[in-house]
């Protein structure tokens, strides 16, 4: 993919329509899983924010990890939205939508699938910032661990060590809800009605009426 990524990059930068077609349809799932996490429901508007200035800003593309270009630009569009809008999304969502995912330390490696949903990803949105992105560049994105720190400023170290986090605080939620859901069920059984001496059910006690105010 990342062969095939590059040379759509190099034909997109001689005026190739359909390369970018290709770069659009490549990257456009990802960056707007990325930005639903930061933004909410602004995600599209903000992607195509984002499109507008790589389309713009193409030519000048002079290599390296073409994903993490156009990430940086997302992710700086994203950034400008939210100081506009002086809001972080708040998206209550079931944490069972993150119900396979384990909270090792190698997770992100295999959580693509997994936490691509809408509500997961409003889950992540949840999270700490740092931790929050740090799982979607990587698990979302496929970012390694030095590329995402490039994008967001930070060392590869400190990237692994949010990303391994937030994943665990994660797996804290779904052991919650687990737990929750468990008691749920085991509290929404019907106890037996009591029987009076003769074998039949004792008749309902009346209802209290509403004392006066």
């Amino acid at each position: 993919m990342t062969g095939e990524l590059n040379e759509a990059v190099v034909a997109a930068q001689a005026g190739d329509e359909a390369a970018f077609r290709f770069l659009y349809r490549s990257l456009q799932p990802g960056l707007l899983r990325y930005l639903t996490a930061l933004v909410g429901a602004d995600a599209e508007d903000v992607a195509s924010e984002a499109w507008l200035q790589i389309s713009r800003d193409l030519p000048s593309f002079t290599g390296g990890e073409f994903r993490a270009w156009t990430v940086t630009i997302a992710r700086n569009r994203a950034m400008d939205h939210l100081r506009r809008q002086r809001r972080r999304p708040a998206l209550p969502v079931p944490v069972q939508a993150l119900s396979e995912l384990a909270g090792d330390a190698d997770t992100a490696e295999r959580a693509g699938e997994t936490i691509g949903t809408e509500s997961a990803l409003a889950l992540i949105a949840s999270l700490p910032p740092r931790e929050a992105e740090a799982v979607l560049l990587r698990a979302v994105i496929g970012l390694d661990a030095e590329t995402a720190g490039r994008v967001l400023g930070r060392r590869a170290g400190a990237v692994r060590t949010a990303a391994h986090r937030g994943l665990r605080r994660l797996a804290g939620m779904l052991e919650r809800a687990d737990a929750d859901e468990s008691s749920d069920r085991a509290g929404g059984a019907t106890p037996p009605r009591p029987r009076t001496g003769r074998g039949r059910q004792a008749p309902h006690a009346p209802k209290a009426e509403p004392a006066d105010g």
